[in-house]
């Protein structure tokens, strides 16, 4: 029973509709009406810009993380080596719910790459940091965040199977369920990538002007 209270405390926590709050308070509008019409930290980038869709994507990972540590209020599962580790995945998946399905947003919300990121980092740290390197240098690359996610994802499962050889198996196919969501959930991205419609996050503007100069000199 305490389980399934905490359960449904870290899908509330998972809830919180981020990016459609900061979008309502701060600009008077719905981020879910523009862009993508997605409630996530990419569509935030696209619409609202760097800095809110960085704020978004920083609370919507410590959603996860806080649905994560929510195991902490049960002694049984602080003094067991194991069985916390199938908890937290149970506590971070209702987040990532949440964050899909909001109930506090009509069921209508993100992708939850974000609050996956912070219940993996709130899990395994390390495996966290190389994800989040991936993300980062894609993104670097390419400045499309929806490929970013999608790369990162992919990369997940590799890590845990293979790389760092994780030996529980609810872990692994934790993983691989949830690169295989990402790229779900990705799918109208892939769509306009394929296309060559998909927007780019409005970063190292000053670089891509510097290469728009030159370029316009030959």
């Amino acid at each position: 029973m305490q389980e399934f209270a905490l359960i449904i405390l870290a899908y509330l926590i998972g809830s919180l509709p981020t990016a459609i709050w900061v979008s309502k308070i701060f600009f008077g509008v719905d981020i879910r009406n523009y862009g993508s019409g997605n409630a996530g930290a990419t569509n935030t980038f696209r619409v609202l810009g760097v800095q809110w869709g960085t704020f978004v994507m920083a609370v919507d990972m410590l959603k996860g993380v806080l649905a994560s540590f929510l195991y902490l209020l049960l002694p049984y599962y602080v003094d067991s080596q194991y069985e916390h580790v199938n908890f937290m995945i149970g506590l971070g998946l209702a987040a990532v719910i949440g964050h899909i399905f909001p109930i506090w947003a009509n069921f209508k919300g993100g992708k939850g790459v974000a609050t996956v990121f912070g219940m993996v980092l709130a899990i395994q740290p390390m495996v966290a940091l190389f994800v989040a390197l991936i993300f980062l240098l894609v993104l670097f690359l390419t400045r499309f965040v929806s490929l970013s996610s999608m790369l990162a994802g992919i990369a997940f499962p590799i890590l845990i199977l293979w790389i760092f050889n994780e030996p529980e198996h609810s872990y692994r196919i934790f993983a691989c369920a949830i690169a295989f969501l990402i790229v779900l959930t990705h799918q109208k991205n892939i769509n306009r990538l394929l296309q060559g419609n998909e927007s780019k996050a409005r970063i190292l503007k000053y670089r891509d002007r510097r290469k728009e100069r030159k370029s316009n000199q030959f």
